[in-house]
């Protein structure tokens, strides 16, 4: 177990590598690299629950590398290791290693804008044995599920699936759980709910859900604070404040502090582009946004 020890701190570390800059090349090919590692020492003798924890971190790994390249939009790549992430998910017997996988597999459905399949895959997550035994996961499945149901259009189905996440989210107890948990929390679930909102077109309810997530969601996820922050300037543009919208829109670039974004913020931050120049084109804050944009994409 002291081998598990060390490459589930080394899996902890990449977490908290992605919770700051989001997914890139560097950290997939350190994930894929533990998982590797892991994998050799399966080659050992062990007991069953040692080797369960071992299939365990390969997974996670794996998962990892998984989440990158669906953050990079890389998606066939993502789409491949998502697939051997389930093959030692089931191995390890783990059944928040398994929610882990379906969660993931929704992601990569949504962003190749396969509604049904999202659905499908957030409702395993939420009928998952972890999911039925602990609320926390209960909730997260569930506003899986509301978020697909506002991608196939479904407003209803979705208000009432993120009223159940939230509910359920308040029955969960505070106990220790895996690394990877740590983003979903109250601010993660008024993110999500702005995403729904969004997707909805309730931009009111959308603006009062992201200012809620970006007055709670910790520093140290300066990714997903970066993208509440987008759901925030698309609701204000989407209401008609194009200008206040803007100037909301430039402060992923300042949380990020420099790091190049991730490609699924991207393309979020894209979408908005496209959007002012369709509603304020001629404006001067619409110029001084494109010379920022052209700044902000010549990173490397």
């Amino acid at each position: 177990m002291s081998d598990v020890q060390r490459a589930t701190a080394g899996m902890n570390a990449l977490i908290e590598a992605d919770d700051r800059q989001g997914g890139h090349t560097k950290l997939a090919a350190a994930a894929l690299e533990g998982r590797t590692e892991v994998l050799d020492l399966q080659q050992r003798n062990a007991s069953q629950r040692v080797r369960n924890a071992l299939y365990a971190l390969a997974a996670e790994f794996t998962t990892i590398a998984a989440w990158a390249y669906i953050d990079l939009r890389e998606l066939d790549e993502a789409q491949k290791h998502l697939h051997e992430a389930t093959t030692f998910a089931g191995l390890s017997q783990d059944p928040p290693t398994e929610m882990r996988v379906w969660m993931n597999q929704t992601m990569l459905a949504y962003q190749r804008k396969n509604g049904p399949e999202q659905l499908a895959a957030a409702q395993a997550a939420q009928a998952s044995l972890a999911a039925r035994r602990d609320p926390f996961f209960r909730s997260m499945g569930r506003v899986r599920v509301a978020l697909a149901y506002a991608t196939l259009g479904d407003a209803k189905a979705a208000e009432r699936s993120l009223g159940s996440a939230q509910e359920t989210f308040r029955r969960a107890a505070d106990e220790e759980r895996p690394r990877w948990t740590a983003f979903y929390g109250t601010a993660e679930l008024n993110h999500l709910a702005a995403v729904i909102m969004n997707r909805n077109g309730q931009y009111a309810d959308g603006e009062a859900m992201a200012h809620r997530a970006l007055a709670s969601i910790p520093a140290e996820f300066r990714r997903n604070r970066a993208l509440a922050t987008c759901q925030l300037a698309h609701a204000q543009l989407q209401q008609g404040e194009p200008e206040q919208a803007t100037q909301t829109a430039a402060n992923v670039f300042a949380i990020m502090d420099g790091a190049r974004l991730p490609g699924r913020m991207r393309t979020l931050v894209g979408d908005f582009h496209r959007d002012l120049f369709r509603l304020a084109p001629s404006t001067s804050y619409a110029r001084d946004w494109a010379d920022r944009m052209r700044e902000e994409w010549s990173r490397a």
